[in-house]
């Protein structure tokens, strides 16, 4: 860790006590592209700017809360202090993107206290990075506030423009939204909502309420991001618009009587982040939240390892077989998991994941029940004892599927029991599920005490050494930093709604999501899908992919997480095997990474250089509209010489009329060569270099 020099803080103090005095601060990131102004109004509020290159990105932005218990309204202030501070560190992730983050801010401290109750005080500390800012509140302990109810969190955004945004509904239960891009005036959210026909959970806020990650392009090319970091015992932050202004102000998820938040001092707020730049790519590479959360909590990591997995899960989506085991068409039946298992490792793959294993299926979904599952009932046709041992021999492990059907209560009562089963089958990764209405009653997926569940199912995991992906869980906000063994989630609409009659995704949906849902950590994305058309089981299916086969290999590089699936079934795999080499060949875990173009919507291509080896994979994925990219292979090394494995899409491929057509060709490369690729419409391009010695 290497802190700021003495001379600079002595210099950086200074400036500050003499702009404390005209109640305005300043502060600029370390290349001091990006300017913090705080200003204390005549009127007592305290708002912030922020600009960009000297343009104004954030105009003036108040801050404040609203509590219940004690009905204050604290957002008229004094000023009593400003300290200034600067940080740079490297740090290295257990898992990620990048072998090492540098964490560099310029850090400025404002201490307030209430105009009317001067023993209330409260602190708002504010970080400028060369790739945005991140602020939060601190309610430290020497205030007479002890115990207090949140009413309202009253952060502004005011942004400077009717900017171009990528968003989805506010909502307090789900985020499985498809993206929607209007200019801020056109935001409707119920309207958008209503477009979703089975999403039935009835949440959606107001018409202007959307949910973070918020991403937005102005109108002279600037790139603008808002979401939240570290969330710890507090409430999702969505955020809602004042259309006359362009301002958006926080709008927490509530509990069931309506409260935000329960707190006691000492007490510090999530994050909020503002990532910004002129360049769509370095949007996707700022690690400014993963440097807003705290360094890992658990000290031996060694057990964490990245994992490729394929899944008993999809053939109950497409009609194959049941959750349930009445009915005749069981999909987890010993026999049937064997067969999965064998395929896993014929073809080096770490898990299978096995879903509907355990009894309480049949009574599931909807019926708002707290005991439907224990955690460790097998169905009878499930030899769980057998399918450790045949799993051990051949070298793979089972990945244990744990849904809670909302009854968080319930599956906490049962963690001890449910992880030491899996400790005695040798499991040692599980998913989460949270479908439908959460227990306790009136609780809500983004609440306050759910957002406390997901933190104590990572805690409590990581006392078994297990690892843990979330299915329906509150959007990520770069926690994977601080629990390295909660390796990914869901939180967003992922492949399996391709299955979903009127909900199904759409050409340009992966082309978004890394500009919005994976600014805040991994997701389970279930890539993979070599069958397009999903009536194999049952032809009164109209569902589909709606993406080119070459495609689903590219998302493996464009959509990171260190968890990842092979989607399909085995059978569908097999009649290309040619291209499944991709999917076993590439890694989950990376030492580098390059964004090489990217515009959020319309396309995206990454490179990624494979955890201690010296070979890179490249992922390019297009909209809806076809392209043609140029893919300089300068990222290479010197004086080397690569096999090139080209996975592209055929020239008569297109996601509706021919998805399933490509071709793979190879060459030998340097860092000197260039790559002339076309994509297809709602086509890409997966490209493996392997070094040669």
């Amino acid at each position: 860790m290497k802190i700021s020099k003495i001379a600079f803080l002595i210099l950086f103090s200074c400036l500050s006590v003499a702009l404390f005095a005209q109640k305005n601060s300043f502060i600029s990131s370390p290349n001091k592209q990006i300017t913090l102004k705080v200003v204390l109004t005549e009127n007592g509020s305290l708002a912030y700017q922020v600009s960009y290159k000297k343009k104004t990105i954030i105009e003036p932005s108040t801050l404040g809360f609203s509590f219940k218990k004690p009905e204050v309204l604290l957002n008229r202030f004094q000023i009593v202090g400003v300290d200034s501070s600067s940080f740079d560190e490297t740090w290295k992730p257990v898992l990620g993107e990048v072998k090492s983050i540098r964490n560099n801010y310029n850090q400025l401290i404002v201490k307030l206290k209430d105009s009317s109750k001067p023993d209330y005080l409260l602190n708002i500390i504010f970080r400028v990075f060369d790739d945005g800012i991140g602020f939060r509140y601190d309610f430290p302990k020497e205030s007479a506030i002890k115990h207090f109810i949140v009413k309202d969190e009253l952060t502004q955004f005011n942004l400077a423009g009717n900017h171009k945004a990528f968003w989805i509904p506010g909502d307090y239960d789900t985020n499985e939204y498809l993206y929607n891009t209007t200019k801020l005036s056109e935001i409707d959210a119920v309207k958008a909502a209503k477009k979703e026909t089975d999403i039935a959970l009835q949440a959606v806020i107001g018409v202007n309420t959307v949910q973070t990650p918020l991403m937005m392009k102005t109108a002279d090319g600037v790139y603008i991001n808002i979401h939240e970091a570290a969330l710890l015992n507090y409430p999702a932050m969505n955020i809602t618009l004042d259309k006359s202004t362009f301002t958006f102000t926080s709008h927490l998820v509530p509990d069931a009587v309506g409260n935000k938040a329960y707190l006691q001092t000492p007490f510090q707020t999530p994050w909020r982040t503002i990532v910004v730049s002129d360049k769509a790519t370095e949007i996707l590479s700022s690690k400014l939240i993963l440097n807003l959360n705290e360094p890992s909590k658990i000290a031996d990591v060694s057990w964490i390892k990245p994992q490729k997995f394929i899944g008993m899960w999809w053939e109950m989506h497409v009609g194959k077989s049941n959750w349930y085991k009445e009915g005749g068409k069981h999909g987890a039946n010993t026999e049937n998991v064997k067969k999965y298992i064998d395929y896993a490792a014929k073809h080096g793959f770490d898990g299978v994941l096995v879903e509907g294993w355990n009894e309480g299926w049949e009574d599931w979904f909807g019926n708002w029940k707290e005991n439907v599952f224990d955690f460790v009932t097998p169905y009878s046709d499930y030899n769980i004892d057998e399918l450790t041992a045949y799993a051990k021999a051949k070298g793979v492990k089972i990945i244990m599927h744990h849904e809670t059907s909302g009854s968080a209560t319930n599956y906490e009562r049962h963690f001890d029991k449910a992880y030491q089963f899996m400790k005695d089958h040798e499991m040692n990764t599980v998913k989460t599920g949270y479908v439908g209405r959460i227990i306790p009653r009136g609780e809500h997926h983004d609440s306050q005490w759910m957002v406390n569940h997901y933190q104590r199912v990572a805690e409590k995991a990581a006392e078994y050494k297990i690892m843990v992906e979330a299915h329906e869980p509150v959007h990520p906000t770069g926690l994977h930093r601080t629990y390295p063994n909660w390796l990914a989630n869901e939180a967003a609409r992922g492949n399996e709604f391709n299955n979903a009659p009127n909900l199904g995704l759409v050409p340009e949906h992966e082309t978004i999501l890394p500009f919005t849902r994976l600014m805040g950590g991994p997701m389970d994305y279930t890539p993979g899908f070599f069958h397009f058309q999903l009536n194999q089981y049952d032809a009164s299916r109209t569902t589909r992919v709606k993406t080119t086969l070459a495609k689903q290999l590219a998302l493996y590089v464009t959509m990171y997480s260190p968890l990842q699936m092979a989607g399909d079934f085995p059978e569908n795999f097999d009649k290309h095997l040619d291209a499944f080499q991709f999917i076993k060949d590439v890694p989950v875990d990376w030492d580098d990474t390059k964004i090489l173009e990217a515009e959020p919507g319309d396309y995206i291509t990454i490179a990624r250089k494979q955890k201690g080896k010296d070979n890179w994979f490249v992922g390019a994925i297009t909209d809806e509209n076809g392209r043609k990219t140029t893919i300089n292979l300068d990222f290479l090394d010197n004086n080397a010489r690569y096999e090139v494995t080209i996975y592209q899409d055929a020239a008569d491929a297109d996601w509706k009329k021919n998805p399933e057509a490509y071709k793979i060709d190879k060459k030998i490369l340097t860092n000197k060569d260039v790559l002339n690729v076309s994509l297809a419409n709602g086509g890409g391009c997966a490209i493996s270099l392997m070094k040669l010695k």
